[in-house]
C-alpha cells in the first residue's frame, strides 16, 4: 500500500490478540483448531461474530469465518458494523482512513461504499468513536487471514434504529463480491447456567428473525443485530446458529461469563 495514506492504528494489538505477526498466526490457528466443524451450506452472505480477547472468543470468531473461507476468490469487500464501547452517540460513524492497520498489514478501505453510506441519514464521518473501539478491530486479522487483502468498510453504530442500520446495509448490500460481517458478543457476567439460557433465548430469537426480542442486555451489538435481521428479513434470509459458548466454555470461570455466538445468513 502506498504511503501518505492515513491509516487507523491498532489500539487493541498486544491485549484482545498479539502485536506480533507470528504470535497472531499461531494464535488464529489455534482458534481454528478449537472451531466448530464447517457444516456444508451455502455460502453466508453474512456472518455475526464475537470481539472479545481471543483467547476468549477466538473459537467462536473462528467458527464464523470458517464458512466463509471457500468464498476468498469471490469477496472483494467487507461491510463491518460493531457497537460503541467507548463514545456513546446516535446513528453511525464511518471513519475518515484510507485504510486499517492489523499486525499482518493494513486493509484499505472501500471509499465508494463511504460515501454511499455518507448519503443516508444517520451516518457520519466521525473517527473518534473509531480511535478506540475493539468491536471491529479484533475481526480484522480474521478477515485478512480468511479472505485476503479486500477492502472494508467498518462502520461503528451507536443508538440506532433498526431500519436505519437496515438502509445502510441495503446500499452496499451488493452481490457475491460483498460479505456483511456483524461483530457482537451476547450476554454478560451472569452465572454459567443462566448465561446458557439467556443466550440460547437470543439464538431463538436471531433465527426466529425477530428483532424487537434481542435486548441490549441479550447483545452488546444489539444495534447492527437487529439491522441485519431487519435487512435479511426483507430478502426471505434467516440466520442460523453455528457455534454458541461462553467464556466458561473456553478460558474463565464460570461464576461471571461472556456469552458468544456465531451465525450465518445465507
Amino acid at each position: 500500500m502506498s504511503t501518505g495514506l492515513r491509516i487507523r492504528p491498532t489500539a487493541v494489538a498486544g491485549s484482545f490478540y498479539p502485536a506480533e505477526p507470528d504470535a497472531l498466526l499461531a494464535e488464529l490457528e489455534r482458534a481454528y483448531a478449537a472451531a466448530a466443524p464447517v457444516a456444508p451450506s451455502v455460502p453466508p452472505k453474512a456472518i455475526v461474530g464475537p470481539h472479545a480477547g481471543y483467547v476468549y472468543s477466538g473459537p467462536v470468531a473462528a467458527t464464523a469465518y470458517a464458512q466463509v473461507r471457500s468464498r476468498r476468490a469471490t469477496v472483494e469487500r467487507v461491510v463491518l458494523l460493531g457497537p460503541s464501547h467507548h463514545v456513546a452517540f446516535a446513528g453511525m460513524a464511518v471513519s475518515t482512513a484510507d485504510a486499517f492497520a492489523t499486525p499482518l498489514g493494513p486493509l484499505r478501505v472501500d471509499v465508494a461504499g463511504r460515501e454511499a453510506v455518507l448519503a443516508l441519514p444517520g451516518v457520519l464521518g466521525w473517527d473518534a468513536p473509531h480511535a478506540r473501539e475493539h468491536s471491529l478491530e479484533v475481526h480484522l486479522p480474521f478477515i485478512l487471514d480468511a479472505l485476503g487483502e479486500v477492502a472494508i468498510l467498518p462502520i461503528v453504530v451507536g443508538r440506532a434504529p433498526a431500519d436505519q442500520v437496515a438502509a445502510v446495509l441495503d446500499a452496499v448490500w451488493g452481490g457475491a463480491e460483498t460479505l456483511l460481517v456483524v461483530s457482537t458478543d451476547l450476554s454478560h457476567y451472569h452465572a454459567y447456567e443462566e448465561a446458557t439460557g439467556l443466550d440460547q433465548a437470543t439464538v431463538a430469537a436471531v433465527e426466529g428473525g425477530r428483532p424487537d426480542d434481542v435486548g441490549p442486555s441479550d447483545a452488546c451489538g444489539v444495534y447492527p443485530l437487529r439491522g441485519l435481521l431487519v435487512a435479511t428479513g426483507r430478502r426471505g434470509m434467516r440466520g442460523r446458529a453455528v457455534d454458541v459458548r461462553n467464556s466458561g466454555d473456553t478460558a474463565g470461570s464460570r461464576d461471571r461469563v461472556v456469552g458468544y455466538g456465531a451465525f450465518v445468513f445465507a
